[in-house]
């Protein structure tokens, strides 16, 4: 029989997204204390590894993931392929952005939540927690300009927000890393301007 650590291991890799500790206790069929240990062991493992591959812990749980150093290859070797939902909801981010989650819900609706974590994954989207840790701020990335070679977008007006309330400082920033360089360090600029539109 495979060790606890080696089972969670195949459970983070075929279910493909983040998963709590009870989660994985419930998925592996045994007591909390013992998926907690497995997974530490299973992470000191993948700590003492020069794969491309690592267990973290995000804000939804521990998945399974690339390293930040192999994320140039998504790119290259995985074509996008967003749904038109969750173009629409990264449509909404960018012209209102930045934007409480909690208000893309009540424009797009619950399957927003699966859109943002889509977005974030992909390096679309920042998603970083309010300083009154209630919901998050979403706002794209450097990452979506150059890809959809977006230079400006047109603003829609929206109600007034403290700056302070969304300084790096007073939030919890989450996604792939480098996708909040800040735009002037980008080398080479898109001139093209694209209109998105948003659905009622």
């Amino acid at each position: 029989m495979p060790k606890l650590a080696s089972v969670i291991e195949a459970i983070l890799y075929l279910k493909g997204r983040p998963l709590t500790i009870s989660s994985i206790a419930e998925y592996a069929g045994c007591e909390r204390d013992m998926a907690e240990e497995g997974l530490i062991e299973l992470m000191d493992e993948y700590a003492h590894r020069e794969g491309a591959l690592e267990i973290v812990e995000i804000d939804e749980g521990y998945c399974l993931q690339l390293k930040s150093g192999f994320h140039h290859l998504v790119d290259t070797l995985i074509p996008l392929d967003l749904g038109v939902g969750a173009l629409r909801t990264l449509a909404a981010i960018a012209l209102r952005g930045p934007m409480a989650q909690i208000d893309l819900v009540d424009l797009r609706g619950s399957g927003a939540y699966q859109h943002v974590q889509e977005l974030v994954r992909l390096g679309f989207v920042r998603k970083r927690r309010q300083a009154d840790g209630r919901s998050f701020w979403l706002q794209v990335t450097n990452k979506f300009h150059q890809h959809f070679e977006i230079d400006q977008l047109p603003t829609i007006p929206q109600k007034a927000v403290e700056p302070s309330s969304i300084e790096a400082n007073n939030v919890e920033e989450t996604g792939i890393s480098g996708s909040d360089e800040d735009e002037n360090s980008i080398s080479e600029k898109t001139t093209t301007t694209t209109s998105v539109e948003i659905p009622p």
